[in-house]
Formats: C-alpha cells, structure tokens, sequence
C-alpha cells in the first residue's frame, strides 16, 4: 500500500481552513484520536513535526478507526517555517499552553484556524509556543495543571466546530 502524500497547500485549501498542529507527540494512541477526532470535527488537515510517532505505527492506525485515510496530514521538518506560510495565508494560530490569559472558549474560530498541541510530557517548545499568535488554556479546576493531549485537541476542535456550525 502506498503511503499518503500531502502538501502544505492541500493541508490549508479552501475557505476557511481548520488545522490541527503537533509537536513531538509520541504516544500512538493520543495520535490515533486526534486522527479520528479531527475528522468528526471538521478538521482540514494535521500538520505533525518530525519528532512525532509515526502516524502508520500499528497502534495509531487502529486508533484513527480509518481517519488516517481521509484526513490529510503533512509531516515537516521546520514547524516554524511552515507557521509562517500559515500565518502568510492568513490562518490564526492558537497555543494551548499553561501560559494562556485567556480561556479557549473566549475566542473565535470561525476564520482560519490552527490549533497548537505540544509533547505529552513537556507541552510545547517556546519557540514554537511563541511562533503563535495568541496563547490559550482550558480552564482547570481542584489541583490538575493539564490534560491528556487527546483530551486538550478534542476540546479546542470542537469548539471550533461549534462556533462554525452557528455562523
């Protein structure tokens, strides 16, 4: 079987493009459900850094429940060259770091969209963190500090798939 070819461009066509962009996730199973829930949530395209887990280790696969096919994916080897084309094209992109003023439901997504999700363990590095255009968390309550990854892109895709079906 051949395995997927995309291109920015593909990741970020159409009229109001919804990404969802990782940095060295390395869990298989957190890639796998951010796969398949991109998908239900209307995402676009997924743009991974080089340090993330293979997207056709066995365990994503199974995970994405078929996603893998339908949503185009790119990985690159310069995340913040690529941010840059993005924000070039126009496409707001969103951090979800511990250092966010603002709640993600404070914000609109109803334009061009990318969402940031870092390393399960580590979060997001600060040049990428900084590379963003606005910083936001999920608000926490008791003692946690974060969420699962899975849980935290879940969470931002479909809120934004909430605000665009009440355009």
């Amino acid at each position: 079987m051949k395995q997927k070819k995309y291109t920015l461009e593909q990741l970020t066509d159409g009229k109001s493009p919804l990404l969802l962009i990782l940095e060295n996730l390395q869990d298989p199973g957190n890639l796998g459900t951010m796969m398949c829930t991109s998908e239900g949530a209307g995402v676009t395209g997924v743009l991974l850094s080089r340090g993330c887990v293979d997207i056709y280790n066995p365990k994503t696969i199974r995970s994405t429940m078929g996603s893998v096919y339908r949503v185009p994916f790119l990985y690159t080897d310069d995340l913040s060259r690529d941010m840059e084309k993005l924000h070039e094209k126009g496409i707001t992109t969103y951090a979800a770091h511990l250092k966010g003023k603002g709640f993600y439901d404070e914000e609109s997504y109803k334009g061009p969209t990318a969402f940031l999700i870092g390393n399960e363990g580590n979060g997001l590095r600060d040049e990428i963190a900084d590379a963003a255009d606005i910083y936001i968390r999920i608000p926490m309550c008791g003692q946690v500090e974060s969420l699962n990854a899975a849980i935290s892109a879940t969470l931002l895709m479909y809120e934004a798939n909430r605000q665009r079906r009440r355009k």
